[in-house]
């Protein structure tokens, strides 16, 4: 999916303090894609300040959430090859529950 590394060693740490460690150009492959999507909602309250017809801002509503679906689709592929594999590796087995209902939070979209 995504042409870029994911992550890097060690995506979580023990207990509350866990983290994703993405590759720098990963971080800036998303940052990327985040301030179109930042520029796309700006674009998106200014039509509605436009009055502008309805159906179009909903076109641009729909490319928005495809937008931001991409970006979590990103996140999910790297989280599943790196923080799940190694958490599962670790005797971790609570994280594939962690990893469903992370996937029903996203098809709810």
């Amino acid at each position: 999916m995504a042409d870029v590394p994911l992550c890097e060693n060690d995506c979580h740490t023990d207990g509350a303090d866990r983290k994703s460690h993405h590759s720098d150009k990963l971080k800036s492959n998303m940052i990327t894609r985040l301030n179109r999507i930042e520029g796309q909602i700006r674009g998106i309250k200014g039509m509605i300040e436009k009055d502008t017809y309805c159906d179009d801002v909903i076109t641009q509503i729909s490319a928005t959430q495809a937008a931001l679906n991409s970006v979590a689709k990103i996140l999910l592929e790297g989280h599943m090859k790196s923080c799940v594999v190694e958490r599962i590796q670790e005797g971790d087995h609570e994280v594939v529950d962690e990893l469903l209902v992370t996937i029903q939070k996203l098809m709810k979209k």
